[in-house]
Order: C-alpha cells, then structure tokens, then sequence
C-alpha cells in the first residue's frame, strides 16, 4: 500500500521559510518522479515542482528563486524547502507520485502553509 504523509507546514510571516517533508512508503521510492502541488480554497491545485528520478528539477514561474526541490532516496523523502515566502504562497501542499507510463499517481492528505503578519 503506498502512503505519502507530508508535514512541516505552517504559519510563517511574510518573508520567512519553510522546509516541507514528504515521506513516501510502499513504491520503489528512486525510481519515482516525485512532485509537490498546492491548492487554495476556490482554485484548481497547481504543480510546483518537479524533481525526476535523475534529479532534475522543475519550477513553477513563480516560485522560481525562492522554493527548492530536493529528495533523499535513502530516506525515501522529498522535499521542499521555502523561502521569502509570499501571502500568495499560503496553500494546502500536496507531494505527488505519478506512476511513469500509466495514469495512476499516488497523493499525500496535505499540509497546510499560511502565510501572514
């Protein structure tokens, strides 16, 4: 049974960081793209970042600069590390494991990210 539970969210003030963890169970882990969305109320969930089994690493526009994507695959974790973090950035935080080839992806519950003063 494959489980993806991430923690470290959070309230942070605006410009302060945050360090997202993803532990995944249950899949050959290294050899999974791994990815976080995020989602606020009303809106549809975007990705984030990407980071494949090789280690290359995707952004989305606008996080580029201040979020990075890294795993640890003795750990079985990925992770993503927030900085200058924005209100705009508040958003449940999803880590995703898409199964290469095929149309099933596995989804962690969520960790919420408040951004206020």
């Amino acid at each position: 049974q494959v489980q993806l539970v991430e923690s470290g969210g959070g309230l942070v003030q605006p410009g302060g960081s945050l360090r997202l963890s993803c532990a995944a169970s249950g899949l050959p882990f290294s050899s999974y793209d791994m990815k976080w969305y995020r989602q606020e109320p009303g809106r549809e969930r975007e990705l984030v970042a990407t980071i494949t089994s090789g280690g290359t690493t995707t952004y989305l526009d606008a996080v580029k600069g201040r979020f990075t994507i890294s795993r640890d695959n003795a750990k079985n974790t990925v992770y993503l590390q927030m900085n200058s973090l924005k209100p705009e950035d508040a958003a449940v935080y999803y880590c995703n494991a898409p199964l290469s080839g095929t149309h099933i992806e596995y989804w962690g519950k969520g960790t919420l990210v408040t951004v206020s003063s």
